[in-house]
């Protein structure tokens, strides 16, 4: 029984890291030492477990996949998009309180990035190919342009499958892909309002993209860990450039609200409670992620 609350308590982790745009999900269950465990879980929904199905063999149907393991991991995570979108909202905080919540996610991700880096074990031309690699591909996600895009059921299932498959990845956030896809708020208000017109195609898009990378992420792993692993602290870091907390954005008015366009890195004008108040949540960030890390390895 208490292994299961601490796995819903991690699941409630990577729920919350998923809600903000630029922190993933993917990098929270690596730090808290889950990782391999929830590639090898999503992986067991496969072939054979399909046909224990079509055969009516209901033992091995409950037996093989790893719900012992994903049942309270997935608890966890629907509470935490749901006490981040009902009791506390992220997105209106975001717009209100830019500078703290941000100043909070760059400590997530500088914390992250010093957490990963000692499993690459050493530091030579290779490891600084990937590495570079990695912050460039980072840096220009990061610096895509939101647009606006279609509200159609098919984009919806689209963004639910890019969504999910940046999850799953260390270092990329979910969230943020919807950002550039536009569908960030669309989703998140789906989920704290129950819309299920959007949150049918976006849950069927997250499983395509659940059955069909979790299968190639645990290729690349199996193969080539360590450049994988390099790659992804590269787009970790690459991403900061957009993190950082002090940015001049750009918003349109779309259907009555606005949405970010563009957003630039600055230096703060001044030295002020705002910016004391920002790096405060910086080392709150970094240091929340380094106990998270040893506590997992514990």
């Amino acid at each position: 029984m208490v292994q299961k609350i601490i796995l819903a308590a991690k699941g409630f982790c990577m729920g919350a890291a998923d809600v903000v745009p630029g922190v993933s999900g993917g990098t929270m269950a690596f730090i808290l030492g889950i990782y391999a465990q929830l590639i090898n879980a999503i992986r067991s929904f496969d072939i054979v477990w399909l046909k224990h199905i079509f055969k009516l063999e209901f033992k091995p149907v409950f037996q093989r996949p790893h719900f012992g393991f994903l049942i309270p991991l997935v608890i966890g995570i629907f509470c935490a998009l749901i006490f981040f979108t009902r009791v506390i909202p992220l997105p209106t905080l975001l717009h209100t309180y830019p500078e703290l919540i941000y100043g909070l996610f760059f400590g997530l991700i500088v914390g992250s990035v010093i957490a990963l880096l000692p499993e690459t074990k050493k530091f030579d031309a290779s490891a600084l190919f990937f590495l570079s690699f990695g912050i460039a591909l980072g840096w220009f996600i990061v610096n895509l342009v939101p647009v606006n895009t279609p509200d159609a059921a098919w984009f919806i299932f689209l963004s639910g499958m890019l969504a999910i498959s940046a999850m799953l990845l260390p270092g990329i956030s979910g969230s943020f892909i919807l950002l550039i896809l536009h569908k960030y708020n669309t989703v998140l208000n789906a989920i704290g309002h129950f819309n299920f017109t959007v949150l049918i195609p976006f849950a069927l898009g997250a499983l395509t993209g659940l059955i069909v990378f979790s299968r190639f992420l645990g290729w690349l792993l199996t193969r080539f860990y360590r450049a994988t692993l390099l790659t992804i602290i590269g787009v970790l870091i690459g991403s900061l450039w957009i993190i950082w907390p002090f940015q001049e954005r750009s918003y349109v008015t779309v259907h009555g609200k606005e949405r970010l366009i563009s957003s630039t890195p600055v230096l703060p004008d001044a030295w002020n409670e705002t910016v004391i108040y920002t790096l405060f949540m910086m080392l709150i960030g970094v240091g929340l992620i380094l106990i998270i890390y040893k506590l997992g390895k514990k």
